[in-house]
């Protein structure tokens, strides 16, 4: 019998101990290695798993879109104009069903700025802005104000 004083024990010598004990067991007892991740089994593991995530993911958004959940491009709302207002921010006119709504747009945040009462009417061009950009490019070119 092996008589040891509690003064001589340190947590590093048990920590040892332990290690060395749990290590010789597990030796013993016929652990075995980890299995090489390149090998055949592995690969075509990993390929298998990839393929059933893309599909359920492909699943996922093809429910989404036949249930109306997925935006699908217009619909009652449209953006009518917008102009840039500096490096970062811009005033946005949208069309919701039959009102139009002036937004303030910049990063971080979007507020509505003005319900406009009589929609502004996008088909015919303002003053100054007599046709196309075509029409507007051939008068400048030919010396004229546009």
């Amino acid at each position: 019998m092996v008589v040891v004083n509690k003064s001589d024990i340190s947590f590093t010598r048990v920590g040892f101990a332990a290690l060395v004990y749990f290590g010789a067991s597990g030796a013993a007892t016929g652990a075995t290695a980890a299995p090489d991740p390149m090998a055949a089994g592995s690969l075509f593991q990993l390929l298998f798993g990839l393929i059933v995530v893309l599909i359920a993911i492909g699943v996922t958004a093809l429910l989404l879109r036949r249930l109306g959940r997925l935006p699908q491009g217009a619909g009652a709302m449209r953006v009518i104009a917008g102009l840039s207002l500096g490096a970062r921010e811009r005033a946005v006119l949208i069309q919701v069903g039959d009102k139009q709504i002036l937004l303030g747009v910049a990063p971080g945040r979007v507020q509505a700025l003005h319900v406009l009462e009589r929609p502004v009417d996008t088909g015919t061009a303002g003053p100054g802005m007599a046709g196309g950009f075509a029409e507007r490019l051939a008068q400048l070119m030919k010396g004229g104000r546009a």
